[in-house]
């Protein structure tokens, strides 16, 4: 089922071979490829069977995928979902028959994943852009450069402080 929440762009009323698709699961969004035909492209978890792996969130801490050819209808079951082919703007989409054809070589094939630097957005940007992209890797690194410069910052405190004792020591 498409999504109706206003937050969210309209999405078109048929996805289009070669379009991303943002499915929304409870904790976390799922990302697929639209093959045609009512089929998707995506990355399962390895074991588990398909019917468990199209809700689980198991494969957000699982070091290997398997790319699965599914229908989108059965994917999404019932969550929502959306063409979002959010990078277009900054990435240009390589032509539709070509996506196609590097998706489908990668079928059945287990895959590396890891949910900051080769998660599900990055495979799909993959195949769409020729470039793993994904805004999870980009907060990622946000947070983690945020991270270090309040530890710096605790640090110099911690050094400046113990400087300031030191200094009015008595002896």
């Amino acid at each position: 089922m498409a999504s109706n929440d206003p937050e969210l762009p309209e999405p078109s009323a048929d996805p289009q071979p070669g379009d991303l698709i943002e499915i929304f699961r409870p904790a976390y969004q799922h990302w697929a490829l639209y093959l045609g035909d009512g089929y998707i492209i995506n990355l399962t978890p390895v074991d588990e069977s398909q019917a468990a792996a199209m809700s689980s969130v198991k494969s957000v801490f699982s070091r290997k995928a398997v790319v699965r050819m599914q229908l989108l209808k059965e994917v999404v079951g019932n969550d929502s979902y959306r063409i979002n082919n959010k990078y277009d703007d900054n990435h240009t989409p390589l032509p539709v028959r070509e996506i196609i054809q590097r998706a489908e070589v990668l079928i059945d094939q287990e895959v590396s994943y890891d949910l900051l630097g080769s998660n599900c957005e990055h495979f799909v940007t993959l195949l769409r852009y020729g470039e793993g992209v994904s805004e999870q890797l980009q907060a990622s690194r946000a947070m983690g450069a945020i991270s270090l410069v309040t530890a710096a910052a605790s640090a110099f405190s911690v050094l400046g402080l113990i400087n300031t004792r030191s200094r009015n020591r008595p002896f």
